[in-house]
């Protein structure tokens, strides 16, 4: 059969309005925090098995793109990105949606995200067979490296603190820890907690550290989330268009990178988006714009993070081997179906694959005018909800999200928990992005190196089992010069600095080059020394933990933790050394006025509110809980005095809210909702 015949069944009524529905489904859940593409995968499935295998893998393939893209809504507009993917858009799309311009980053990245879903999907088409030989290369330590690799990126998201990043990276990992070790099974770092058995969930973590810091802020302020000009509605496509194509190497650069990553598996969009956003920070000639708002950044993450839907599923349907976690949901939805899944799948069932293919290329294609009609009116439902509805709407996804995961209240606990200690640590600079990833990658760094431990170690050649191999040494290169790229642009920048200085006998021309002048410019941080102070305490006791784990379980908690304390000592011993030579701060240096500290009552508040939400809800039921919680925190969030009517509407909103998605919840998707006394 030719490839127009595979076209054509692609494009039959029933396979187009099941693309354009999966498509429009995986947006609206992607959009939401917590509700991951993994989880619109997963709550999806069972829906598609009463289907032809080729129409259930279309509805699929287009749940999981349009969730993908769906996440950058909410990392765009309100700095919380529904999917990990969407981690590095909020780098650049909340800082273009504070100064006005959120309608232009949502259609940048409808735009980036459909040319890489595009180019994902086309290179799973004529690429799958060979790019799928250098997959199966990769074994124990090219995963471990792999997993590095993706660490070293932190060097991009610390805002010039490497050292902090390095820490966070570090915490990160030792949370994936917690529970049962992936290699050995041991029981690691519960402290006798029956909640912490099942380990950390990775969305719950990424919720409390995106998410419920935010809430923290932004209740304790006056200010609204966001400020916007009233010149942002439309689309913007035409500016769109022309940012686009002036932008066309590193689109297509962007989606490469991301299909590429995401053939290899285990690494997904959250790898992928950082990678491209690092690359395209690396050959900007404006890179000192990252970070404040530069469309750039938007096209990198979201064209890279789609590609990594075709790119995914390159193993997962020539080896068998999920590239991402919703490429394994539904790589098990295919072997219920019966398919085999394996090289011959693209000759003896070429009908199905291809078929598949066509339809992932039109739900991609598809994603375009959804994509901006939804965004369009997603964002202008957003800054039109007041922050007293928008706070508790938002503390409802996170509890809503973090408990629907698994069903169980503990992730939500767990996700409070995180939150809390996450807006702790950004206070005191440790961003939560070097964190997460930590998270994220976790298992698969630890699986690598617990394995390639074993292996070298029978072989009697640890060292050459790590450093030996000639894929681990080029994902090693590129490791060391992502983590060294700063001090080497820094000292190139020194070097022609020196060059270009022209000579002077001016006795104060040395004094304006004094070593003591780059000093004092460097930050008073007293409170990242007390943070590295309270991780190293933590990492000795951890390492003390360890001491009745097997070795197969102590092996990487143990490395991880003398590299936490390394990283910590050294900032400690930085900052000292900076406190010793440079003059205290001037008493109005880093003050911020009252209203920009925002209240520390309502915060506290807020956090009791929550915390009370979790514990009163299998004693009150989830509705119930959920309908004092939400006003409780209405309240708390309200500045100014409201008006009978708006007070009349907020109530409505709220009520309308919450009824809405306990039916979606406990009567579409079949989630069971914890009861109690009254509902």
């Amino acid at each position: 059969m030719s490839h127009f015949t595979y076209l054509a069944a692609a494009l039959t009524p029933l396979n187009l309005l099941l693309a354009f529905a999966g498509v429009l489904a995986g947006i609206v859940i992607g959009a939401l925090p917590g509700l991951s593409a993994t989880m619109a995968v997963a709550v999806l499935v069972p829906f598609t098995f009463t289907m032809d295998p080729a129409s259930g893998l279309i509805v699929l393939g287009a749940i999981y793109t349009g969730a993908i893209y769906g996440g950058s809504y909410s990392a765009i507009l309100v700095n919380t990105p529904g999917t990990p993917s969407a981690i590095a858009t909020t780098f650049d799309g909340f800082p273009m949606a504070k100064r006005g311009d959120g309608a232009l980053a949502v259609t940048l990245s409808t735009i980036a995200s459909v040319t890489g879903g595009l180019v994902g999907a086309l290179m799973l088409m004529f690429l799958a067979p060979p790019l799928a030989q250098v997959a199966l290369a990769f074994g124990p330590p090219e995963y471990f490296w792999l997993a590095v690799f993706g660490l070293t990126l932190i060097s991009a998201l610390s805002v010039g603190n490497l050292l902090k990043g390095l820490i966070g990276a570090c915490f990160g990992l030792l949370l994936s820890m917690v529970g049962v070790a992936v290699i050995g099974a041991d029981v690691r770092f519960t402290f006798g907690s029956h909640v912490l058995l099942g380990g950390i969930d990775i969305v719950s973590g990424l919720i409390g550290l995106y998410c419920v810091p935010v809430l923290i802020d932004l209740v304790a302020t006056k200010d609204p989330h966001l400020k916007v000009a009233d010149s942002t509605t439309g689309f913007r496509l035409k500016e769109a268009l022309a940012i686009t194509m002036g932008q066309k190497v590193n689109l297509i650069r962007s989606s490469i990178i991301g299909t590429v990553v995401g053939i290899l598996p285990g690494a997904g969009g959250s790898v992928a988006s950082l990678v491209s956003y690092s690359e395209a920070r690396r050959a900007s000639k404006h890179p000192e714009r990252f970070g404040t708002g530069e469309p750039a950044g938007i096209i990198a993450t979201e064209s890279a993070n789609n590609g990594t839907v075709g790119g995914g599923f390159i193993p997962t349907l020539v080896l068998g081997i999920p590239g991402t976690p919703p490429d394994a949901v539904i790589l098990g939805a295919l072997l219920v179906q019966g398919i085999k899944i394996g090289p011959a799948l693209f000759t003896a069932q070429s009908s199905i694959v291809y078929t598949f293919i066509f339809g992932l290329l039109i739900g991609t294609i598809l994603m375009l005018p959804i994509g901006l009609m939804v965004g369009r009116y997603a964002y202008k439902s957003i800054i039109a909800i007041p922050k007293a509805a928008l706070v508790p709407t938002i503390a409802f996804m996170t509890v809503i999200g973090s408990f629907a995961i698994h069903n169980n209240l503990n992730d939500s606990a767990v996700m409070l928990g995180l939150g809390v200690i996450g807006w702790v640590l950004n206070r005191a600079g440790f961003a939560p992005s070097p964190i997460v990833l930590g998270l994220v990658l976790g298992q698969i760094a630890e699986q690598g190196f617990v394995q390639s431990y074993l292996i070298g170690n029978a072989q009697k050649n640890v060292m050459g089992m790590f450093f030996g191999r000639p894929i681990s040494l080029v994902i090693i290169a590129f490791a060391a010069l992502t983590l060294f790229y700063p001090f080497i642009v820094q000292a190139i920048g020194a070097a022609r600095a020196r060059a270009n200085r022209r000579p002077t006998w001016s006795w104060r021309a040395p004094m304006a080059h004094h070593p003591e002048s780059q000093v004092s410019r460097l930050p008073h941080d007293p409170a990242g020394t007390t943070v590295a102070l309270l991780f190293i305490v933590l990492a000795a006791v951890l390492i003390r933990e360890t001491e009745t784990m097997s070795p197969l379980g102590s092996v990487f908690p143990i490395t991880i933790s003398v590299a936490m304390i390394v990283a910590a000592a050294i900032l400690i011993l930085r900052n000292v050394m900076i406190g010793l030579r440079r003059k205290p701060p001037a008493p109005d240096e880093s003050a911020s006025t009252p209203a920009e500290r925002g209240s520390t009552p309502r915060r506290l508040l807020f956090l009791l509110a929550m915390a009370a939400w979790i514990g009163l809800i299998p004693v009150l039921g989830f509705f119930v809980a959920s309908l004092l919680a939400f006003f409780a925190i209405m309240a708390i969030a309200t500045h100014e005095q409201v008006s009978v009517k708006e007070l009349a509407l907020l109530v409505v909103f709220g009520v309308a809210i919450l009824t809405g998605f306990y039916l979606l919840m406990a009567h579409v998707l079949l989630i069971p909702m914890p009861r109690g006394l009254f509902f």
